[in-house]
Order: structure tokens, then sequence, then C-alpha cells
């Protein structure tokens, strides 16, 4: 893969994770200060804050994530080795 097509797949997961992370990040502290609230079209119900602090857990792993990819996508990789004979002495005649 060249450098340029790791550089796209970085940008890409980085805006895909950061607007999953904020999101996550603001219910979070909606649940941990008691703001938050389920709505799903019916009666509105507060989120506890276990919920919250699941949020927060969770935007901090979807921050991880595209630091960790491109980490992994732009790092220099190492140049493969040719394998080479591990003696390079010549071999003794046959008998």
């Amino acid at each position: 893969m060249n450098r340029n097509t790791s550089i796209i797949i970085t940008v890409v997961v980085s805006l895909i994770c950061v607007c999953c992370s904020l999101f996550m990040c603001i219910m979070g502290f909606g649940g941990i200060t008691g703001n938050g609230t389920y709505s799903a079209g019916g009666v509105e119900q507060p989120m506890p804050p276990t919920a919250g602090f699941v949020f927060l857990c969770l935007s901090i792993i979807a921050i991880i994530v595209p630091i960790a990819t491109g980490f992994f996508l732009l790092r220099k990789k190492p140049e493969d080795a040719i394998a080479e004979p591990y003696n390079n002495d010549p071999l003794p005649p046959a008998s």
C-alpha cells in the first residue's frame, strides 16, 4: 500500500471517529451530570450515570482508533531483507 492511500485511510477514519467521539462525549457528560435523558418516542427517562461513564470510555476508545491507524499505516516499515545463506564459505568437494 502506498503512502497516499495510507494518508487517505487515516483521514477518513479520523473524521468518522471524531464525529462519533464528540457525540459520545457530549452524551457521557450529560449522563454523568444528570442532564441526559433517553427519549426514543416514549416517555423521557433520565440516563443513569453508569451509562454516562460508558459513553465517555467509548469516546476515549474512538479517539485512540485513528491514532493507532495512523501509527500502523504511516510508520516506516523495515525493508524486507534478502535471505542470504548463513555461511558464505565454499562447499568442500564431494568425494
